[in-house]
């Protein structure tokens, strides 16, 4: 794949507040995400592996009904299938990681979350 500027990348409207720019590799999908402060991501499952990095803000991070207040240089590993869900306590830029390839995200549009993929 090369370089990838992401600004040329199609901005992906994740939820209200919640904006993304998806790189999408062989194996993984790294998705940039910028989140307004109060925005909320509902409550959802996945069969990915996902690596949380809050790179600027502060983001509240339900995982299994328990909250972590996630900070830069604060990591959350989530394993396939856990239940989670979060709200930008601040505006916040993220990147998250998921393994193997987020195929929803891979176009131009994101349907929205299912309660649980």
């Amino acid at each position: 794949m090369g370089l990838v500027k992401l600004n040329d990348l199609p901005q992906l409207q994740i939820a209200d507040g919640v904006v993304a720019r998806v790189v999408t590799a062989e194996s993984v999908s790294v998705m940039h995400v910028q989140i307004s402060a109060g925005s909320p991501i509902p409550e959802h499952s996945h069969h990915h592996e996902q690596v949380v990095n809050v790179i600027e803000g502060v983001l509240e991070l339900t995982v299994n009904g328990v909250k972590h207040n996630l900070t830069p240089g604060k990591v959350m590993v989530l394993e396939p299938n856990v239940v989670h869900s979060s709200k930008a306590v601040t505006d916040c830029r993220v990147v998250d990681v998921f393994q193997p390839v987020r195929e929803d995200f891979r176009g131009t549009s994101f349907a929205g979350y299912s309660q649980k993929d």
